[in-house]
This record gives structure tokens, C-alpha cells and sequence, in this order.
């Protein structure tokens, strides 16, 4: 059975990579907090250099991604360009934290 999550996309500065460290520390506590309870199944950054990020949510509705957003260290720091909130619908199960699939060594 397909899984609906929501794809939250984030465009950054040209100068991300300079002006983020003030903020870094706690845009990524903001993922991990949303990780450990299960709203957020995966996050990273797009781009080499990161031009943007993507953040994957669980959730009822889109305005789960848009709460994220709000609160996002990131955002509040202007960091944030452009962002926007997609349906992602996953056809293949979600990998859990410990399971097969999660492994990443």
C-alpha cells in the first residue's frame, strides 16, 4: 500500500555556505527533534555545493511541512529562499531506523 508523506524543498542563497554556521547547530537539533518523534523520515542537503535541501515528512497534511518550515532556524535567519511543499507518495516501504534497509555502513 502506497505511503503519502510530503516533500518539503528548500532553495538556498548563492552565499549559503558562508552565512549558515550561526545557525547550523540548531536548524539540525529542529531535524533531529522532528526525526526522533517520526515526522521527519529523511533530510539533507541538494547540490554540490548544497544549493537547497529536502526534508521528508510524515503527516496527515501538507501543513505539517509548512509547520517545519515556520520553525526552522533556517528560515527565521532568512536562509531560506524559496521553499515548497509537494505529495510524495512512496511505493516501496519506508526503511525504519535499524532495520536492513536503514543501514548505512
Amino acid at each position: 500500500m502506497p505511503e503519502h508523506l510530503y516533500a518539503l524543498h528548500y532553495t538556498y542563497p548563492p552565499d549559503m555556505l558562508e552565512r549558515r554556521a550561526p545557525h547550523r547547530e540548531a536548524h539540525l537539533a529542529h531535524i533531529a527533534a522532528w526525526y526522533a518523534d517520526g515526522r521527519v523520515i529523511i533530510a539533507g542537503a541538494t547540490g554540490d555545493p548544497a544549493s537547497g535541501g529536502l526534508i521528508v515528512l510524515r503527516g496527515p497534511t501538507p501543513e505539517l511541512a509548512e509547520q517545519f518550515a515556520a520553525a526552522d532556524p533556517y528560515m527565521a535567519a532568512g536562509l531560506i529562499v524559496e521553499h515548497r511543499v509537494e505529495p510524495y507518495t512512496v511505493v516501496t516501504p519506508v526503511a525504519q531506523p535499524g532495520s536492513p534497509q536503514g543501514q548505512t555502513d
